[in-house]
């Protein structure tokens, strides 16, 4: 239980923090944005954080283990897909964005588990790859942000900041989206050799 591995648990346990933030009826706003938003954007910047920083740490220490290989990415996943339910449920983003999110880690996880049970091929992340883990981040980070629903510039009612906020927001969640989907094709068409092998 190295220094990296209790910052991927910290992680963990910042999930179940941010579901309980949710249940509280926050009063009040700052800058314009409702306080529940800042507290759930500052739980979820740092969880991000820490998902940098563990790794950092156990490579630069040598402190690599089995364990942080199988719950770090565990932790990224549900911190991110929790972080999208919960703008779901706050009416700033649509279902299906979550979904094809959801479906394609779905579909890594079950190639990465091929690929161990192959003699541990290892499948790169590709350039989309790295682009929908940036864009993720940014996206949902901005995401809390918006007082408005993802889309809502193309109603042609926003002016401002909030017009500015929603364009941001909604053209990173697409970026995102369209790198969820070429990252997910390219673990698939890297990985066919993993399923002819099966």
């Amino acid at each position: 239980m190295n220094l990296a591995n209790k910052l991927t648990i910290f992680r963990i346990l910042l999930v179940p923090i941010m579901i309980l933030v949710t249940f509280f009826n926050w009063q009040g706003e700052f800058l314009g944005i409702p306080t529940m938003a800042w507290i759930l954007n500052i739980i979820f910047i740092i969880a991000s954080i820490t998902d940098k920083l563990d790794g950092y740490i156990a490579r630069s220490r040598n402190q690599v283990t089995t364990f942080g290989k199988f719950l770090d990415p565990i932790a990224d996943k549900v911190l991110v897909i929790t972080a999208l339910i919960i703008l779901v449920e706050l009416n700033k983003l649509p279902v299906w964005i979550p979904t094809i999110i959801v479906f394609r880690e779905f579909i890594v996880s079950g190639y990465r588990l091929i690929a161990v049970e192959n003699g541990g091929k290892v499948i790169a992340a590709s350039i989309w790859g790295k682009l929908k883990t940036v864009t993720q981040m940014l996206a949902i980070i901005v995401a809390f942000m918006d007082n408005n629903a993802f889309g809502a510039i193309f109603k042609g009612n926003l002016v401002g900041y909030e017009f500015g906020i929603n364009l941001v927001t909604t053209i990173l969640m697409i970026t995102c989206v369209i790198a969820t989907i070429f990252s997910g094709w390219d673990y698939i068409k890297d990985g066919k050799e993993l399923l002819k092998d099966r």
